[in-house]
């Protein structure tokens, strides 16, 4: 695989966020053993440095949020030679003073998804640490990097992810808030963990297009509204994703995202 085809560092692309590199880039079409990933994998550059994109719902938006084919995606991008990814997304506010263009960079993930392939290890009794969800150095850079505009960015927070497609009801909602959860989404797992299982640092980057149905005294949440949203924040949400990649120190996993030290792998990582 030639040099134009491979990049450390990658951007996973969320709802209406489908392209990223305004110079040319390479399209790659990794074959994986889990079939083929969202959609061709862009390889292009940024600041001089080569990024990896891949839009995760597809390039037109195929694939729904408990249809988008976690395994293939995170296999391709360790394939090419990613170390490290922001993953941009959009979230709900379960919380009023995070309201609509807010961006949070959440340290904490709960898991509220069901029927999900949700790891490479279906044997071998391979146990990877994840009590620090996100890596801390990607989200530092993410922090420390001037937000374009006059989007306020938020650190830490705690993300819940549900199953979708679907919307949370009222009283999910609140229940959510109840247990002091800021955020929630629907592809932050399996994604974040699947990365952690191939020793590739990563961080949400997370763009609050709504307050969810428990905060809202509306009609609930609609798709169009959440769409429209990210669309009127999308220039300068992807201006602080360049920012950020610009700002990363290394190419290599960190220490606390490399968790096989001494572990014997049923096989080798891509």
């Amino acid at each position: 695989m030639g040099s134009r085809s491979r990049a450390a560092l990658a951007v996973i692309g969320g709802s209406g966020f489908y392209d990223f590199f305004d110079n040319q880039a390479t399209e790659i079409e990794p074959t994986t053993p889990y079939g083929a990933p969202s959609a061709p994998i862009a390889v292009g550059e940024v600041a001089g440095r080569p990024v990896a994109f891949l839009p995760r719902h597809g390039k037109g938006h195929e694939f729904s949020p408990h249809t988008v084919p976690y395994l293939a995606n995170m296999w391709a991008l360790r394939s090419l030679g990613v170390r490290r990814i922001f993953a941009p997304c959009a979230v709900g506010s379960l919380r009023t003073d995070w309201g609509p263009g807010t961006i949070a960079v959440p340290d904490q993930l709960v898991d509220r998804t069901s029927g999900r392939a949700h790891t490479y290890f279906d044997g071998g009794g391979i146990h990877v640490s994840f009590a620090d969800p996100y890596c801390d150095e990607l989200r530092s850079t993410v922090l420390e990097s001037d937000a374009p505009g006059d989007l306020p960015v938020r650190a830490g927070g705690t993300m819940v992810v549900v199953e979708g497609p679907r919307f949370s009801t009222r009283a999910e909602s609140r229940w959510f808030a109840a247990q002091g959860w800021d955020l929630v989404n629907m592809t932050g797992h399996p994604e974040a963990v699947l990365a952690r299982e191939l020793e590739m640092c990563y961080a949400a980057v997370a763009l609050v297009t709504d307050l969810d149905a428990g905060v809202e005294h509306g009609d609930g949440v609609h798709a169009t509204d959440v769409f429209a949203e990210f669309k009127r924040n999308l220039g300068p949400f992807k201006d602080l994703i360049r920012r950020s990649i610009t700002a990363v120190e290394g190419t290599e996993s960190c220490d606390r995202c490399q968790v096989h030290a001494g572990i014997s792998l049923p096989f080798e990582l891509p």
